[in-house]
């Protein structure tokens, strides 16, 4: 399900500077972008600091926000611009690397044992992914966002975005096949559920 648009009204009122306003649109999209920037770096701790990185560049600047592209549009192109700063940071400190693969675990509790092992090993699939193919998979399937959107956002043509979705999910259901799990062809054909990870504790 895509996400709705902000009120033009309390955006106008962000934009001038009214701090309440500004925490609605926080309040409206934190959980989104912490799930994505989580599932990016697959660090609890970190994702929350990101988070609150990114709204505080979303506070800066909102004022610059012109309304050429759609608002969540804007919003996940910066955060992935700061979720990338923060990759190449790690890259230059290999000591200090982010494991992938002990992401926390989708909360599953009320699934069948069956799903929730399908969640877990999707989960597994996606964290091995690159991180272009993973950015682009998870604003589609994840977040929500159109193809044209996915573009605006990681700033690449409609045609790579296709590609990259396209990719990323061949490689997602190849390795669940070697697991021997078939799967659909989106992360959200799973379920609300499956798409949705704990929120942070504020931003």
């Amino acid at each position: 399900m895509a996400l709705e648009q902000p009120d033009p009204g309390v955006l106008r009122k962000a934009q001038a500077g009214d701090e309440h306003a500004f925490s609605l649109i926080v309040r409206a999209y934190e959980t989104p972008v912490f799930n994505y920037v989580l599932r990016v770096v697959g660090d609890r701790s970190l994702a929350e600091d990101l988070t609150q990185e990114v709204f505080l560049r979303v506070f800066q600047s909102l004022g610059s926000y012109a309304g050429r592209s759609l608002f969540t549009t804007w919003l996940f192109q910066v955060t992935k611009n700061r979720v990338l700063d923060e990759l190449r940071a790690i890259e230059r400190r290999p000591h200090k690397a982010v494991q992938l693969e002990a992401a926390p675990e989708l909360e599953a509790i009320e699934l069948p044992i069956e799903r929730a092992e399908t969640v877990d090993a999707m989960w597994r699939a996606l964290a091995q992914l690159p991180v272009d193919l993973k950015l682009a998979l998870l604003l589609r399937d994840i977040v929500g966002l159109s193809y044209n959107e996915i573009a605006e956002a990681l700033e690449v043509t409609l045609a790579t975005v296709k590609w990259r979705i396209f990719k990323a999910r061949e490689d997602v259901q190849a390795a669940l096949a070697r697991e021997g799990i078939t799967s659909g062809s989106s992360l959200s054909a799973h379920g609300p559920g499956y798409a949705e990870a704990s929120g942070t504790g504020g931003a």
